[in-house]
């Protein structure tokens, strides 16, 4: 036990005594703490997958359900059967994607690494008009450390294959994981929803039911209004390509379609990848296709995203953009890509709270949380129930 005691000239004394079990009580949670952030840090990735399949069945749960309702025969309302049809075409479209850009890219690169000599030898042949640049502007040493250094790489492709086709692999697992695990959550996930409503007590069950709707129609809004956002991209960038010539242009839309699912960054890494192919075809395609897709890009960020996401998601511009600059400065990439529908979730969180403890009148709540779009989903007639399994 410890003991302090503090006496001021009024002769008045404070005691303040902290017994041994409180000392062990509070280094056991310190301890407990540090375990679990340690644990937390050691299975991020695999929280992250978890994290993204939960999205993802919940962005697939309203055409689940409605391919149920729309089967005939014994398989009407077959959640099972639903969420393997919905599977059928998200594999189908992956397959055609990878079909359509890995064989020109495994051709392009043999082909390259067929020319580098040929292209190396051109560079350092004076007579040639690269040789005679290269000399009038005295860049030898430049050009002799890129071609030791593009040999080096060159005759280590064997290792770099291998370590291309771990990436890949891994990669694909990653890929499989996140299918398998949104495709168990769909299936399993009414269970689970029954179970926990069972949990909680009846006089609070109206409420849990009212924030689960709301808390649903943002991330359902958020996941419709990023796939429009990306494909108002995709179909806008889809036509300069083909007026420039530019090479598998649907393979590029389907990339610039995938990359706009990302908020902030996604745009960016997509015009690195389209002007990086377009650089093949020439140097001008690929800077007429840059400042398209960069003024493209300012008017989605600043004018045409803010507007749809807070549409769907009920939320304001402004509270939208600083959403996402948060989540990325918290959690990176993922951060930025769930910063949206969290900041939406709590946001219907606070305004519960603030209405709870009647700080807000009734006017108000209902007209910060009235959302005329998202407001289709019923937990009664919409899983957990409706559908069998």
């Amino acid at each position: 036990m410890f003991g302090f005691r503090k006496r001021n000239d009024d002769a008045q004394s404070i005691n303040l005594t902290i017994s041994s079990g409180t000392v062990v009580r509070v280094m056991v949670v310190v301890l407990l703490s540090l375990i679990g952030l340690a644990a937390l840090r050691q299975a991020s990735h695999a929280l992250i997958l978890i994290f993204t399949s939960f999205f993802l069945a919940l962005a697939l749960n309203a055409p689940v359900h409605w391919i149920a309702t729309r089967l005939p025969g014994r398989s009407k309302g077959s959640r099972v059967a639903a969420t393997a049809i919905s599977f059928f075409f998200v594999v189908a479209l992956l397959v055609g994607f990878l079909a359509s850009i890995v064989p020109p890219l495994i051709r392009q690169t043999s082909n390259f690494i067929t020319a580098a000599p040929d292209l190396v030898a051109q560079v350092q042949d004076e007579n040639s008009t690269v040789g005679r640049f290269i000399a009038r502007n005295h860049l030898e040493s430049q050009v002799d450390k890129l071609s030791g250094e593009l040999s080096d790489r060159l005759g280590d492709v064997g290792g770099t294959a291998v370590s291309s086709v771990t990436k890949l692999g891994s990669s694909i697992f990653t890929m499989l994981t996140v299918l398998v695990l949104t495709f168990m959550m769909l299936i399993e996930g009414p269970h689970w929803i029954r179970f926990a409503r069972e949990l909680i007590p009846r006089r609070q069950q109206k409420r849990v039911d009212r924030l689960s709707l709301q808390m649903y129609a943002v991330v359902k809004g958020y996941v419709n209004g990023q796939v429009v956002l990306a494909a108002i991209a995709a179909s806008l960038l889809l036509p300069a390509l083909i007026i420039l010539d530019v090479s598998y242009p649907v393979a590029l839309m389907v990339i610039v379609f995938i990359c706009g699912l990302i908020p902030l960054v996604g745009h960016t890494i997509g015009a690195i990848i389209v002007t990086v192919v377009a650089l093949f075809t020439s140097p001008i395609s690929a800077l007429l296709i840059l400042g398209y897709y960069i003024l493209y890009q300012q008017i989605e960020n600043y004018i045409i995203q803010p507007r749809i996401q807070a549409n769907s998601t009920n939320m304001s511009p402004l509270l939208v953009f600083a959403a996402v600059i948060i989540g990325v400065n918290f959690g990176g990439l993922f951060g930025g890509l769930v910063a949206i529908p969290v900041a939406g979730c709590i946001r219907i969180a606070l305004l519960e709270y603030l209405h709870s403890r009647k700080i807000i009148e009734d006017d108000t709540y209902n007209q910060a949380v009235a959302n005329k779009k998202n407001l289709d989903y019923n937990p009664e007639a919409e899983p957990p129930g409706g559908t069998k399994q």
